[in-house]
């Protein structure tokens, strides 16, 4: 529902109000779907569209800020995303690797790239890397980057790291076998030591979430948004709050 702006600026302030003071998500998964129907909609290039939703991310983390979230994990480019055209791909990975470099540069939140690294390109994995390392002591807003991202490699890539840790420690597969357990996994995953997401929310209209955080989202609420993310709003992202505010959490049980 689109409100006259006098309205919509009275509405956005009265939900922001209405939020609990306790009880809000800590970290908040979002996938940043619709770019390309987006500029399809407006008659602009798929590229356009990328960079649209590309300026969109700072405005989501400063209303993350705002509402308390601790962590905030990005949906940037899938394992998937990987097999486009070229003409199509590298203008992306120009774009995510200047979008994540200015997020660095302003020195508020933390930067984590969260992915199958070595499928990216060499000059994505520096970018990456370096928005990492130069806001590694910033305490500020988690943000994990999710670049190269797919849920199912990433519990493959778990199981690995677990099975060589105890391979390297001299541990026979009977033995990996009979104390391996659930939180090996946790313990291995790109996201290890962080809270796992209370809220996943995603734009566009899709209702699936195809692939984004598989084993951390076991028991998360999930919120569909209609809006493609470059119309994504913060009245949106209250609503999504809000939402999950009022849902009865059970954790699974």
């Amino acid at each position: 529902m689109r409100l006259p702006h006098p309205l919509y600026g009275l509405y956005e302030r009265r939900l922001a109000a209405s939020l609990p003071k306790d009880g809000l998500p800590r970290h908040v998964g979002v996938i940043l779907d619709g770019n390309r129907r987006w500029a399809r909609s407006v008659g602009e290039s798929t590229r356009h569209g990328h960079q649209a939703g590309a300026d969109k991310i700072a405005d989501l983390l400063e209303w993350s800020e705002d509402v308390g979230v601790e962590v905030v994990t990005l949906w940037m480019l899938s394992t998937d995303n990987l097999a486009r055209s070229a003409d199509e791909l590298e203008p992306l990975l120009r774009i995510i690797e200047d979008a994540v470099a200015a997020l660095a540069a302003t020195g508020r939140w933390r930067i984590q790239a969260v992915g199958a690294l070595e499928l990216l390109p060499d000059q994505t994995v520096k970018a990456l890397v370096a928005a990492q390392d130069a806001t590694s002591r910033v305490s500020g807003l988690h943000v994990n980057v999710a670049v190269g991202y797919g849920g199912r490699k990433e519990i493959a890539d778990a199981v690995k790291s677990f099975l060589r840790e105890h391979a390297d420690a001299g541990s026979s597969l009977d033995e990996l076998a009979e104390a391996f357990d659930v939180e090996h996994i946790a313990e291995h995953l790109y996201t290890k030591g962080q809270p796992d997401p209370e809220l996943v929310i995603r734009t566009s209209g899709e209702q699936r979430l195809g692939g984004f955080l598989l084993w951390q989202s076991a028991h998360s609420e999930f919120y569909f948004c209609e809006a493609y993310w470059p119309d994504f709003r913060r009245v949106d992202f209250l609503r999504a709050v809000r939402a999950y505010a009022a849902r009865e959490r059970r954790g699974g049980r």
